[in-house]
C-alpha cells in the first residue's frame, strides 16, 4: 500500500514531464494598452489627415463616374478633392500636423491620393471616352501615367520661390478643358505630348498660392479658372436634368469653353514667364 509524504494528499501527486493546467488571463488584460492618452493637439491634427485621407473617397466616386460614362459627375467629384487639396495643406501648417505627429506622412498620403486624383482617373477617362480615337488616346493615357509617376519620385520638384520645376502633372486640369473645349483629336494628342515632355523640362511652373511674386493676379486666375470650371459643369447639369442627350463640350456655353481656355493658358505658361523675367512682379526693397 503506496504510503503519502507527510503535508502532501495521495491525489495531488503529479508526475515529472506531465503538462500542468494552464491558467489562461482574461481577454482584456491580454490587450495592450496604450501608454499615454490621446491628447486634443493630436486628436485634432489626425483629422486634418482624415480630412487628407477622405479624397480618396472622392476619388473613388469619380472613378465609378467615369466607368460609367457619366463625364459631368466624373468631374464634379474630382473638384471635390482638388478643392479638399487646396484646403488640407494650408491647415496642416496652421495646426503644426508634421510637429505633433512626426510619425505620419501627410505628405506621403497627400501625394498617393493626388497621383488617383490628378494622374490616374483623368488619364482613364481619357482612354474611356475615345475622345482622340481609340490609338491615340491609349497612347495620352500611357504618357500621361508613366510621366506623371517619374515626376512624383523627384524629391526637388519645387524651386525656392515654391515654383513647380516642370509641369506639375495636373492632368485633371488639362483633361477637364479637353473636354471641354474639344480642340480636334490631334491637337488634343498635341497638347498631351507637349506637357508630358514639359514634365522633364527646367521650365517654372506656377504654384498659385505658394509664390509670392504676383500672388493676387495669380490667385484671381486660379479662381477665375474654377468659376468657369464649375459654370461649365453647372450648365451640362442643367442639359442632364432636362433630358438632353450630348457630351459635355456639346451643353457648354462658348463664353464658358473661352474663359477656360484662357484661364488655363495663363495658368499653364505664366511660371515660365516669371521665370524668364525674374524681378516680374518682385517688391523693390
Amino acid at each position: 500500500m503506496l504510503q503519502s509524504e507527510p503535508g502532501l494528499r495521495l491525489g495531488s501527486f503529479i508526475p515529472t514531464g506531465a503538462a500542468r493546467p494552464v491558467t489562461r488571463k482574461p481577454l482584456s488584460s491580454r490587450i495592450p494598452k496604450p501608454k499615454k492618452k490621446v491628447t486634443w493637439p493630436q486628436a485634432r491634427a489626425f483629422s486634418v489627415h482624415l480630412l487628407t485621407a477622405s479624397g480618396s473617397f472622392l476619388a473613388f466616386l469619380s472613378l465609378v463616374a467615369a466607368s460609367e460614362e457619366r463625364w459631368t459627375a466624373m468631374f464634379w467629384w474630382l473638384g471635390l478633392a482638388l478643392f479638399v487639396d487646396g484646403i488640407d495643406g494650408p491647415i496642416a501648417r496652421k495646426l503644426e500636423v508634421k510637429e505633433i505627429l512626426p510619425t505620419w506622412s501627410g505628405e506621403l498620403l497627400d501625394n498617393i491620393i493626388d497621383y488617383v486624383t490628378y494622374v490616374l482617373i483623368p488619364a482613364f477617362a481619357l482612354y474611356q471616352r475615345g475622345l482622340m480615337g481609340e490609338g491615340l488616346s491609349f497612347l495620352s493615357a500611357a504618357i500621361i501615367v508613366v510621366s506623371s509617376a517619374i515626376y512624383y519620385a523627384d524629391t526637388g520638384m519645387k524651386t525656392k520661390e515654391n515654383f513647380f520645376k516642370g509641369f506639375p502633372v495636373v492632368w485633371n486640369m488639362i483633361v477637364f478643358t479637353l473636354f471641354v473645349v474639344e480642340p480636334g483629336e490631334w491637337i488634343s494628342f498635341a497638347v498631351v505630348v507637349v506637357a508630358g515632355i514639359m514634365t522633364f523640362m527646367p521650365v517654372n511652373f506656377l504654384h498659385p498660392v505658394r509664390v509670392v511674386r504676383l500672388r493676387p493676379i495669380n490667385l484671381g486666375m486660379t479662381l477665375l479658372w474654377c468659376g468657369f470650371g464649375m459654370l461649365a459643369l453647372l450648365e451640362a447639369t442643367l442639359a442632364a436634368w432636362y433630358n438632353k442627350i450630348g457630351l459635355l463640350a456639346e451643353n457648354v456655353s462658348f463664353f464658358s469653353k473661352v474663359g477656360i481656355a484662357v484661364t488655363g493658358v495663363y495658368l499653364f505658361c505664366i511660371g515660365g514667364i516669371m521665370q524668364a523675367f525674374p524681378n516680374l512682379g518682385r517688391r523693390k526693397p
